[in-house]
C-alpha cells in the first residue's frame, strides 16, 4: 500500500505538521528525506530497511559514500542531500554558540560536537576558543592522529589560544572505538592543558570525548 493510502496522522508528514517532528520515529524522519521508496517498497519500508543494514540512523549518517552506493534507493543524489543535512545542523548549533554563554548551552555545545567528531575515522583534537561571555570565537583542529591515539602539544595549544585572544577553552577529542570513557593518559593530559594554560590566565571549561552517538563531559564527571 502507497503511503498516499495510509490514514492521514500515519503519514510521516502529515504526522509531523499536526504533531511536530520529535513524534515521529527515526524510520518516520527518514522516509520524509527519501521522499519516494523503491519498487514494491514504501519510503518508510525502505528507511526501515536502512536503518536495519546500517544499525542505526547515526550509522547511516556516519557512512562512506561508497558504503551508501551498497544500500538500496541511495546514491550520490542522497549522499549530497545527507552530507548537506549535517553541515548546516553544523552551522546551524555553530550559529548559536557564537552568540549564546556556551555554560549556559551545554546541550548545543555536545551537540555540535558530535556532528563535528562522531565520523571521524582518527582521532583528532579540536580546541573550541570562547572569550570573556563565553561565547564561541572559534572551533580549531589542532592535532590528527591515529586510530587510537593523537599527540597534544600544550605549546601548541597555548600558542592558538593566545592568537585568537580567548579567555576560555573547551577541548575536546574523539575516541573512534566507540567507547567515550577516558583513559588515564586523557585525564593526564588535561591537566597537564589546564596548568599551561593558567600560567596564561585562560580558563579550561570543559572537556568532551566523542564516541559515536556519546559525548562525555569531564566537568560533568567532575574530572576538570
Amino acid at each position: 500500500m502507497a503511503i498516499s493510502d495510509w490514514p492521514e496522522l500515519e503519514r510521516p508528514r502529515e504526522k509531523l505538521l499536526q504533531l511536530g517532528p520529535a513524534s515521529l520515529s527515526d524510520a518516520e524522519l527518514l522516509a520524509i528525506f527519501l521522499r519516494t521508496g523503491v519498487r514494491g517498497k514504501s519510503a518508510v519500508d525502505l528507511a526501515r530497511e536502512l536503518l536495519v543494514r546500517c544499525g542505526s540512523l547515526g550509522a547511516l549518517f556516519a557512512a562512506k559514500r561508497t558504503e551508501l552506493h551498497e544500500l538500496p534507493g541511495m546514491g550520490d543524489a542522497k549522499y549530497s542531500q545527507l552530507q548537506a543535512v549535517l553541515e548546516m545542523a553544523r552551522r546551524a548549533l555553530a550559529e548559536t554558540l557564537r552568540t549564546h554563554d556556551a555554560l549556559n548551552s551545554p546541550g548545543a555545545v555536545r551537540d555540535y560536537l558530535r556532528l563535528a567528531l562522531a565520523a571521524r575515522e582518527h582521532e583528532v583534537f579540536v580546541l573550541v576558543l570562547l572569550d570573556a561571555q563565553n561565547r564561541v570565537l572559534a572551533c580549531e583542529e589542532l592535532f590528527r592522529g591515529t586510530l587510537t591515539q593523537t599527540s597534544v602539544y600544550p605549546r601548541e595549544v597555548v600558542k592558538c589560544a593566545l592568537e585568537h585572544n580567548a579567555a576560555a577553552v573547551i577541548f575536546a577529542h574523539n575516541h573512534p572505538s566507540g567507547v567515550a570513557e577516558p583513559s588515564h593518559a586523557d585525564q593526564v593530559l588535561t591537566q597537564s592543558l589546564k596548568q599551561a594554560l593558567g600560567l596564561v590566565d585562560i580558563k579550561v571549561l570543559d572537556h568532551f570525548i566523542v564516541a559515536g552517538a556519546s559525548a562525555l563531559s569531564f566537568a560533568e564527571r567532575g574530572l576538570i
